[in-house]
């Protein structure tokens, strides 16, 4: 895995420096369904979970205007209607062929990128990967005018009102999630800084894993607010591969002796790979009155299934 050494050998130092791992919390979550609300109200089982408490035609109007929002800037900003066809599990996955050349005056539409996937192609995937990856760290907000920057608001605002504030409450669950100590998670998600990692006192990071392709997961990222809380570096598309390979890469990223991992969506092939690897499970529910859903879900009840797989810890009493 491209991305997974640097991560491995700094975290190897850290510990051996200092003595001791700094514990760590790794939160994998899925995106449809968890994270944002999107098929379920296309296919208005969402609306029809409330038996007549929601309009059912709005719910499937809100997500069609989704669905044509992202689709609108997946082509229009991050090269979609080109790279369709040659998606990969994460950004960095053809890093290797980036030979670092200056990108200012590149005429994307000239280089012709296609078929055959030889060094030469995947050096052209690997120059978009690069600009997306600083289109998603500087956020749309840089990117598209003002009209549409109001027509997303006012989606979003609209969607979270519907849903009795999904979309708020599950960003503000991930920031709860990155715990207190932001920088230092940072440094360790990112693996290019030299902050002390040891400074935090319990740091945590959230890692995406979805079943859908890799660009339209990170523009869904960006339009549903959840850029500053989950790095591109951390999204991955099981797509391809499927989301145990993806969990095993995110075990090889964060590899050392304090470190817990706990996986929470609504699907079974993250129950299963999460099975597999022996992590917690938290299904959500999206049914009214459930308590894993949004709002609903607690930090106490995801540190209940840390506990019952790993055992409780005394100084999470100091999280709240």
């Amino acid at each position: 895995m491209a991305e997974a050494s640097g991560i491995i050998e700094q975290e190897t130092e850290v510990c051996s420096t200092n003595g001791i791992c700094p514990k760590l919390d790794v939160y994998v979550w899925d995106m449809d369904e968890t994270l944002i609300l999107l098929n379920s109200l296309l296919k208005s089982s969402y609306a029809e979970a409330f038996n007549g408490r929601k309009d059912v035609q709005k719910g499937i109007e809100i997500g069609r205007a989704w669905e044509n929002l992202i689709l609108q800037i997946c082509d229009d900003y991050f090269f979609y209607e080109k790279i369709e066809n040659y998606n990969q599990p994460f950004l960095d996955a053809v890093v290797q062929y980036d030979d670092g050349r200056d990108l200012s005056g590149y005429d994307f539409s000239q280089d012709e990128l296609g078929p055959p996937h030889d060094d030469a192609n995947k050096r052209k995937l690997a120059y978009r990967h690069r600009v997306i990856a600083r289109k998603y760290t500087q956020g749309l907000h840089t990117i598209l005018d003002h009209e549409t920057i109001k027509l997303w608001d006012d989606l979003y605002d609209k969607t979270d009102a519907y849903t009795d504030r999904w979309l708020s409450s599950a960003r503000a669950f991930l920031m709860e999630c990155y715990g207190e100590n932001k920088d230092a998670v940072s440094s360790i998600a990112f693996a290019n800084t030299s902050t002390d990692i040891t400074n935090a006192k319990y740091p945590h990071v959230n890692v995406l894993v979805t079943s859908g392709s890799l660009i339209p997961s990170l523009v869904k990222c960006l339009l549903f607010r959840l850029d500053r809380l989950i790095t591109h570096g951390n999204v991955y598309s099981s797509w391809d591969v499927g989301k145990h390979q993806c969990f095993r890469w995110i075990k090889e990223r964060f590899n050392h002796p304090n470190v817990r991992f706990c996986v929470i969506g609504d699907g079974w092939e993250e129950c299963q790979a999460a099975e597999i690897m022996k992590w917690p499970f938290v299904k959500i529910d999206p049914r009214p009155g459930t308590p894993h859903r949004f709002p609903g879900l607690t930090r106490s009840t995801v540190r209940h299934y840390f506990s019952v797989v790993y055992g409780s810890q005394n100084n999470e009493d100091d999280e709240e």
